[in-house]
């Protein structure tokens, strides 16, 4: 199969279980933010980015890792599997000892000390995700997408269920009847905690599913591949943790940088978190990019038409994201609905986000050339300018400005590194981007953004009939640029 076919055949079928599945599971927050005020809501936002960092960390890089050894034909597939394998299955063991003993401490410095049940729910959630990673790994590198959609789809499916049981169903029962069968499910002094649950058993699920990629085909630990994936592995694991900084850091930050109460901060965070969830979109196909993309750089590398390749993927990767931003951006008077109506004073940070996210994706397409040239260590030195400013800017906006401080700093750090990223990608592994018509596309789709935005306030247009306006064209806009590419395929 054509290579470029196959990475979008392996991204579409990843989309399924990824984008698709997860925006299935993204339709939880409407029944959240209809059912808690923003307070509660923003707890679930405040230890998931919790979890965010504390996920690279359980991850040691070694996904990565586990794809550059396992495709450089030095050692067996099953040897690498198994040494990273048996290491991560150690190590999160022992985390989840760790936060046992330090389970109330830990709620105490938090500010959650009423609930320290939420630090062990969340540490062992950590764990099923941290060990599953790398069976999913697996199934990547074995171009196995249907399995992996399958497992990701049950899982997904089992933790909506389970939230919907709990939160709507029990609750309702309660309510009408305590002592009934399902009404004793629900116990008001947990709340939003069974959201955590609700995951929890989920995760669990899916781990169990898992099984037969964990105990097929491995081979035992070896010390010596240890060390050479170590040396490979942790600078991803500061890359990792500085994406996490420029991602999730603002949710962890604004209930300890923003100028109010707790309780108010909370609920200014669970606006935020709402209104940030209708990102998603871009977020998840970006995801399954990631997925099916890292594999594909990985394996194509060594093919000579391997640059002009990767130039292309930019292009129809851009062209995807911008229609995604045009989506919600220009039919937004739609998707506000997403959120309870008290989350939507928040709308205005959407758009902004969608454009940061917009330039994490063309980043994650740059940043191949650090990967492919083992320079894991220049790739860290990037994330971490990121998260520099990521740092500086959330520390002096957000007490300013409030969560639109917190956008506008994803905004700027991903801007900043895609430009170190493109810099120092012509210097060690240059690839023939097209760089003026990359710009043009996502410049032409801010320009249809605001000139809706125009139509809508100045000249008072309906917002649909704009937003259908503005689509229409950057949809004639993809018919000249596929017309275009089969004229230059064909003259090749």
């Amino acid at each position: 199969m054509n290579p470029l076919k196959r990475l979008a055949s392996q991204t579409a079928i990843y989309g399924v279980s990824s984008v698709l599945g997860r925006f299935l599971n993204y339709l939880l927050v409407p029944v959240l933010t209809y059912s808690f005020a923003p307070a509660e809501y923003g707890v679930v936002a405040e230890f998931y980015a919790y979890m965010g960092f504390l996920a690279v960390l359980l991850a040691f890089g070694l996904e990565t890792g586990y794809f550059r050894f396992r495709a450089g034909g030095e050692w067996q597939p099953e040897t690498v599997y198994g040494t990273v394998l048996w290491f991560l299955v150690l190590v999160n063991l022992l985390y989840l000892l760790a936060f046992w003993l330090g389970r109330e401490p830990l709620a105490l410095l938090l500010r959650h000390a009423d609930h320290p049940e939420y630090i062990i729910w969340c540490a062992a959630i950590l764990v099923c995700d941290s060990i599953g990673a790398l069976a999913f790994a697996r199934l990547r590198a074995e171009e196995r997408a249907a399995r992996f959609a399958t497992v990701k789809f049950i899982e997904i499916g089992a933790n909506i269920g389970l939230t919907l049981l709990f939160i709507v169903v029990a609750r309702q029962a309660y309510t009408a009847d305590p002592q009934s069968v399902l009404g004793q499910l629900w116990n008001p002094a947990i709340g939003i905690g069974y959201v955590f649950l609700a995951n929890l058993a989920a995760s669990a699920l899916k781990l169990l599913l898992l099984t037969p990629q964990f105990i097929s085909g491995f081979g035992a630990f070896n010390v010596a591949l240890f060390q050479k994936l170590m040396r490979y592995s942790l600078p991803m694991v500061i890359i990792g943790l500085a994406g996490i900084v420029n991602e999730m850091l603002d949710r962890a930050a604004l209930k300890y940088l923003l100028p109010y109460d707790d309780a108010t901060n909370l609920a200014q965070l669970g606006i935020y978190s709402a209104c940030y969830k209708l990102s998603i979109l871009m977020s998840l196909f970006i995801q399954a990019f990631r997925y099916a993309g890292e594999p594909f750089f990985f394996n194509y590398a060594k093919q000579h038409d391997a640059g002009r390749t990767y130039a292309i993927v930019l292009n129809g990767f851009v062209i995807a994201c911008v229609f995604l931003f045009l989506l919600v951006t220009l039919y937004l008077d739609v998707f506000q609905y997403f959120v309870g109506a008290d989350y939507r004073v928040g709308l205005g940070v959407v758009p902004v986000l969608l454009l940061a996210n917009l330039l994490l994706g063309v980043y994650v397409n740059l940043s191949i050339w650090y990967k492919l040239t083992d320079r894991t260590l220049l790739g860290a030195g990037v994330s971490l300018i990121g998260a520099a400013i990521t740092l500086g800017l959330l520390w002096w906006w957000v007490p300013l400005y409030g969560y639109q401080g917190a956008a506008w700093a994803h905004l700027v750090c991903y801007a900043a590194m895609v430009g170190l990223s493109y810099g120092l990608g012509r210097r060690y592994y240059p690839v023939p981007y097209d760089v003026g018509r990359v710009l043009g596309y996502i410049l032409f789709g801010v320009a249809l953004y605001l000139g809706s935005r125009w139509l809508v306030t100045v000249l008072g247009w309906h917002a649909l009939a704009a937003g259908t306006l503005g689509m229409a064209l950057f949809m004639a806009l993809v018919g000249l640029e596929l017309w275009r590419w089969q004229v230059a395929r064909r003259t090749r």
